[in-house]
């Protein structure tokens, strides 16, 4: 007789790096395997609606690759030569490393290294616990949100705005700087049923023709980095035709006279020779969000990724101030609802125990750190042993050739955490084997939207799998760290949380899964007031005071301009690097993770490097053809893809493949820099000068991932 699996649907919340954090329902065949991963129907934003990866979960968590074995590298660094050893001995060895190192350098030469491979707060934070309670070298973490935020409190004084379900009741979707098709869906989702209830109208402002902008009213193809100059110039036309709610302005903010003399200038003429749109398109879109009072601007992080992002991003958030938009339902300005959870982490994280005296190492500067750039390391010692979960820096970090660089010291010990033998696993002395998030407890919160969401465990994982929390506790055994936090389990952390933060328990939040703490329409459209003391938004910023966690001034933060502006500062093209490169995200992967599923990788088929075909004839480039793409910082060889969707002299390498994808090792951020974004830091991604140079056959085989039999599941 066969054997009919008992299929039981779960509920569940998302990992991922993403905004939407999606309420997912799991289905359960046994202890150990999962179905079909659908959107949940009763999570008020993700409305049964959640991306093709995801779908295919059980692809992810079934891979015959994935880790399952503690492991100790035997050969050459990144020779991906290891054995199998115990839990024990990979533990101990680990641990020794650390002591010895602390008893060598000192505890700051051991630098705890993580991101958001799970967003979950007990999982991806619980290694603050360890470095504070240790005095390791901690982490100022640069690698994603820092122009943004910084941008966005700029003028609203928190992190906070309007409720982004009302994208569904607005007359006017503005989608600027982010390719919600690609990374979040559900944006779509509420702009989509704006349009078809209300007659709504969608712009997209954004750098390619990607598949948001094909989805658009109107859609407005800019160059990159002049983001600030179509801010300026639609609040110019604002102003001129009458469209500004000077009463509000009046009420709301701070200096609406000098602004409006200021943008006496900045007319759609002034910002078309910079943007490369038309004037009229200009003109369009300022009448279009002027006359259409409910008008929604869904902020997004690609833009933002750029030397004047945070500039950028407060230009652009100005327009719903000049609008008076913030007054109406459907109105007003989003980008991330994380201000609003105000969770109590100290159980999770012992932030209270950090010494400020010990040194925060940048993130994105993660190769000039290994490389020992005193400037980087701060006058202190070198980092000699490191703990890495949830990340994979040897891809996706900035100035590749650094980080590769300082993996490979001999004197730097390394234990990696992971699922998958990334390149940085790869590259690392000591290899645990990590769970996937439905094999652990954990609780989320949505970036994108208003809901704490919890993740349960729904199925054990394979084999010798242990959670990152487990694996703090077992090293703060070893090394001598003492908090309670580590005798806990995950589930009793979860407890605690929700109890200091008023958010209930633990108990109360299982029955319901998702916990909208969305704030009363007048708090989250600022109609109580913005978060400055005077309660106006600010147009004009005292910018290196901004109410965000920062680690100080830095980058070229004197020339900021004093109120909304097109500020110059990008890196921009030169006649020996006449391109302007950006690595915009791909859909099928997300930053690293998914690149090693068979059904994400035989949709985006190999690495490529959109161009414009009238650049790619005066270069001499072919469809298809490889190029190398240079600067000062390295060289990459890719496939070229002739693409009418950009911009003359602009380049887009959607996602970030892994390095062995291209035939010498070197992937895209080999191209990409860790200065810092002023004025508190961050990497700016989407802003690298380049030159192209046609090739001919790189000399070894391409590399291509074979095709997968897996189905793509709707949407």
């Amino acid at each position: 007789m066969n054997f009919v699996p008992r299929l039981e649907t779960r509920l569940s919340t998302c990992p991922h790096d993403c905004p939407s954090v999606c309420g997912l329902e799991v289905e359960v065949l046994d202890g150990r395997t999962i179905g079909r991963v659908r959107g949940a129907k009763n999570h008020s934003y993700t409305a049964g609606v959640i991306c093709a990866k995801v779908a295919r979960y059980a692809e992810r968590m079934n891979n015959p690759d994935r880790l399952k074995h503690p492991l100790m590298r035997v050969g050459p660094k990144g020779s991906g030569q290891f054995r199998r050893i115990s839990w024990e001995e990979a533990l101990d060895r680990t641990a020794e490393a650390f002591l010895d190192a602390e008893r060598r350098l000192g505890a700051p030469s051991v630098w705890p290294y993580f991101y958001a491979g799970t967003m979950g707060h007990v999982m991806r934070d619980g290694i603050n616990r360890l470095r504070h309670v240790k005095g390791y070298s901690g982490q100022y973490s640069t690698i994603c949100t820092t122009p943004a935020w910084t941008g966005f409190i700029a003028g609203t004084g928190r992190l906070a705005g309007a409720d982004p379900r009302e994208m569904g009741r607005s007359d006017c979707v503005v989608i600027w700087g982010t390719n919600p098709v690609n990374t979040q869906v559900n944006v779509m989702t509420h702009a989509l049923k704006a349009r078809k209830e209300r007659g709504a109208k969608i712009v997209a402002v954004d750098i390619y023709d990607n598949g948001t902008m094909k989805q658009a009213d109107l859609a407005l193809l800019i160059k990159p980095g002049t983001d600030g100059a179509l801010a300026c110039a639609t609040m110019h036309v604002l102003f001129r035709d009458g469209f500004a709610d000077r009463d509000y302005l009046a009420r709301y903010t701070d200096c609406p006279g000098d602004l409006e003399r200021h943008l006496a200038t900045r007319t759609p003429e002034w910002a078309a020779a910079i943007t490369g749109l038309e004037a009229a398109d200009i003109v369009a879109f300022a009448h279009l969000v002027g006359t259409r009072k409910r008008s929604f601007f869904r902020l997004g992080y690609g833009f933002s990724r750029s030397r004047n992002g945070a500039v950028n991003m407060h230009a652009a958030l100005a327009i719903a101030a000049v609008t008076g938009a913030w007054r109406h339902e459907g109105g007003g300005a989003f980008h991330s609802s994380s201000g609003i959870f105000r969770l109590d982490k100290r159980v999770i994280e012992a932030e209270d125990l950090r010494d400020p005296k010990v040194r925060r190492l940048q993130q994105t500067q993660i190769g000039r750190v290994l490389t020992g750039d005193p400037e980087a390391l701060q006058g202190g010692p070198p980092v000699a042993a490191m703990l890495i979960q949830n990340t994979n820096p040897v891809s996706v970090a900035p100035e590749q050739d650094l980080v590769k660089q300082g993996f490979a010291r001999e004197d730097l010990f390394s234990c990696v955490h992971e699922q998958v033998m990334t390149e940085t696993a790869r590259m690392a002395d000591i290899v645990l084997p990590a769970t996937m998030f439905l094999e652990h407890d954990d609780i989320y919160t949505g970036g994108g939207h208003q809901h704490l969401g919890l993740g349960l465990k729904l199925v054990d994982p394979p084999e010798e799998c242990r959670t990152n929390h487990d694996v703090i506790a077992a090293i703060a055994r070893r090394v001598g760290a003492e908090h309670r936090g580590f005798g806990m389990t995950a589930r009793e952390l979860i407890d605690e949380v929700l109890v200091a933060s008023g958010r209930g328990t633990l108990g109360a939040m299982e029955a319901e899964t998702w916990l909208d703490v969305q704030p009363p329409f007048e708090e989250a459209h600022y109609l109580t007031g913005f978060g400055y003391p005077d309660g106006r938004f600010r147009f004009r910023p005292d910018w290196v005071r901004v109410p965000n966690p920062n680690e100080g001034a830095m980058g070229p933060w004197s020339e900021m301009p004093s109120l909304p502006d097109h500020w110059a500062s990008v890196e921009e093209a030169t006649e020996r690097h006449p391109f302007r490169l950006a690595t915009s995200p791909a859909r099928s992967f997300l930053n690293s993770s998914f690149t090693e599923t068979p059904g994400s990788l035989s949709r985006e088929v190999r690495p490529e490097v959109l161009i414009h075909p009238d650049d790619a004839a005066r270069f001499g480039v072919q469809d298809g053809g490889w190029v190398r793409l240079s600067n000062d910082r390295g060289a990459v060889l890719i496939r070229a893809k002739l693409f009418s969707g950009v911009r003359p002299g602009v380049l887009i390498a959607e996602s970030i493949w892994p390095n062995a994808f291209f035939p010498d090792g070197r992937g895209i951020n080999t191209l990409t820099s860790a200065d810092p974004v002023a004025p508190y830091g961050g990497a700016a991604f989407h802003d690298n000068r380049v030159a192209v140079e046609p090739v001919s056959e790189p000399g070894q085989a391409d590399v291509q991932p074979g095709a997968a039999t897996v189905p793509e599941p709707a949407e």
